[in-house]
């Protein structure tokens, strides 16, 4: 059953961001963590530290400096939508966050989106107001496993270290 949904977690970016990675929504776990991609079985960071070749975060904390430091601001297309637990396809009533306001206060130049469904909701919903065409990286949730091998998670993200510099 789909419930509505309010996004909670902040945007992480700081003035010398340069990429915004874009996930949909959090993660039932991810919100009552309070971070972005705090599933377990998401290999998001794991990704993340093997094409940066730096050491995994793990805490809140050193997630956050890895971000800053590789010049990485996240955040998520949605502020709120129905969704049914953290199942993409599910998801109706979607409301933009202001993606505008945070490309303004950034030096943000490439917008990467994590999944299918963050690729088409922000190219219908916020391309139109930021026209800054994203690319569509594959999702690291756990739920993609089957698709998407780790290998090849990280030949598709080892794009971002040239991005980032």
């Amino acid at each position: 059953m789909a419930e509505y949904v309010t996004h909670t977690l902040e945007p992480l970016y700081d003035g010398e961001s340069r990429v915004l990675i874009l996930g949909t929504m959090p993660s039932p776990k991810s919100r009552a963590v309070g971070f972005y991609y705090s599933h377990p079985q998401n290999r998001f960071w794991r990704v993340l530290a093997d094409v940066f070749q730096q050491a995994l975060p793990v805490s809140k904390e050193e997630k956050v400096a890895f971000c800053l430091r590789n010049h990485i601001a996240l955040w998520d297309v949605l502020r709120s939508c129905a969704i049914e637990g953290a199942d993409d396809g599910s998801i109706r009533e979607p409301v933009t966050n202001d993606l505008p306001a945070l490309l303004q206060k950034t030096h943000i130049h490439t917008i990467c989106t994590t999944g299918t469904k963050a690729a088409a909701l922000y190219k219908r919903l916020c391309l139109p107001s930021t026209r800054l065409p994203a690319v569509s990286l594959p999702s690291t949730s756990p739920a993609n496993c089957r698709h998407y091998t780790y290998a090849r998670l990280v030949e598709a993200y080892s794009i971002l270290p040239g991005l980032c510099s």
